[in-house]
């Protein structure tokens, strides 16, 4: 049965409303996906979105109708409000995700409330430590087996966390090859694990929650960075991870 949706948050960060703006708007995959905008109202978006609002650095916009390959889904709309604090040195965001779902409505709300708190804690993190550096982007699935209802336990085994290790933690987490990352654990729920590093943020996703394999993506600021090789390297981590 079709159903409407409102996913709403509101956050302080520490960047001027300018650089939220660039961040949302660039699209190059630092905190998110690779994106593009027709810099227009009226303009193009991402997923064939059209730009309903597009106020730079305050306001933007995107709607979207029958969203291609997201059968769950016949109405898409993304809302983003962005004002000044502190003289203009801080910004307030509002973030609106709203739109109809046409099956699985309780599913697909759950999953995508749970993404929302993600990514935009990630959108924060990107602001603070990363923002304009040039970034190489990968995102990928892990195999079949990590559909498991209980697979996203065994992430957080293969990269030698505790059961209690919490955020804000600095440890050395075990990564593809048996190569140590020294990160700290800035999110960790028991549906998503987030590292930063000096040069990355590396993302988890149990998926596996929702029926769907674990994800994840590597956004990797190192100056010789190569998301060929970090997807090659971390696919490898995820295979060995949930190997028979």
């Amino acid at each position: 049965m079709s159903k409407e949706f409102e996913i709403a948050r509101e956050f302080e960060v520490d960047a001027t409303p300018e650089q939220m703006w660039e961040a949302i708007t660039t699209g190059t995959g630092g905190w998110l996906w690779p994106m593009e905008f027709e810099p227009r109202q009226g303009g193009t978006g991402p997923f064939g979105s059209t730009l309903t609002n597009w106020d730079p650095p305050h306001r933007l916009t995107s709607l979207v109708e029958d969203v291609e390959g997201i059968s769950q889904q016949t109405l898409n709309q993304i809302d983003e409000t962005i004002e000044p604090r502190d003289d203009g040195r801080r910004s307030w965001v509002r973030y609106v995700h709203s739109g109809i779902f046409v099956e699985d409505w309780d599913n697909q709300y759950d999953g995508a409330s749970k993404h929302t708190d993600f990514y935009l804690h990630t959108l924060r993190q990107y602001v603070t430590h990363f923002a304009g550096r040039p970034v190489a982007f990968a995102t990928f699935d892990g195999p079949g087996a990590s559909t498991a209802a209980d697979a996203f336990a065994a992430v957080g085994r293969a990269l030698g966390l505790a059961d209690d290790t919490a955020e804000g933690a600095r440890v050395q987490a075990r990564g593809p090859e048996g190569q140590l990352l020294d990160a700290v654990v800035d999110y960790r729920n028991p549906y998503f694990i987030g590292l930063r590093t000096d040069n990355a943020l590396i993302r988890f996703f149990g998926r596996n929650h929702w029926g769907a394999p674990v994800g994840m993506s590597v956004h990797d600021f190192a100056s010789d960075a190569d998301a060929k090789h970090n997807e090659t390297a971390w696919k490898g981590w995820l295979n060995e991870t949930f190997a028979a």
